[in-house]
């Protein structure tokens, strides 16, 4: 919680310096910018998805299905967005770089890789609805797009995908868990610069 603002967390200790570290209700996004952050954001969740399908590391196989999945919530929004009208953007230099970061932690360092898989799908799990929220209030005229909806009782989903995670990690070295532990910050600032998209 540390890595948060205070805005972001009670517990924060991060200085606001960015943009998207202000409070929501602060922001000024644009649809187009919106677009560019749902397409960076389904570039990861397609490469998570894929790399969890072909598990490079066995253990991968327990995060095949958990319901957090939102690949096709994404496509579902996106074209929504066509019908609309708008011109769907490609992917930007944040959804590639961190897209192409865990395809290789994937391979060579899976408690790191593990740190990204739990950050990403728990954040959109909290902060990630609340900024959907706030975007759809300011842009949408409050359309909850599919991406901030799952089909079934959303805190049992985290709970299933947190026990598998302990499962996983359970055998662990210390120093393991440490370096999964050590990866969050990095994951902070690449998931940030997707966010960073909203605004631009």
């Amino acid at each position: 919680m540390r890595l948060h603002t205070r805005d972001q967390a009670r517990e924060g200790e991060k200085e606001v310096k960015q943009p998207e570290e202000k409070a929501v209700t602060k922001w000024n996004p644009s649809v187009e910018g919106y677009l560019k952050f749902l397409v960076g954001s389904k570039l990861v969740y397609d490469t998570l998805e894929k790399i969890v399908h072909e598990a490079p590391h066995p253990f991968y196989a327990e995060f095949r299905n958990t319901g957090l999945e939102r690949s096709a919530s994404l496509v579902e929004d996106l074209d929504w967005f066509k019908e609309q009208g708008y011109t769907i953007p490609e992917p930007s230099s944040p959804g590639l770089t961190y897209a192409q970061y865990l395809k290789e932690l994937s391979v060579k360092d899976p408690q790191a890789f593990i740190c990204h898989f739990y950050n990403i799908y728990f954040a959109h799990s909290a902060g990630g609805r609340m900024i959907g929220k706030k975007v759809a209030e300011k842009l949408l005229n409050n359309k909850a797009l599919e991406f901030y909806k799952w089909t079934v009782t959303f805190p049992q989903l985290l709970q299933n995908v947190r026990d598998k995670l302990n499962k996983v990690a359970e055998p662990w070295t210390r120093e393991e868990k440490d370096h999964c532990l050590e990866e969050t910050e990095k994951s902070f600032k690449l998931s940030g610069e997707i966010l960073r998209l909203i605004l631009s």
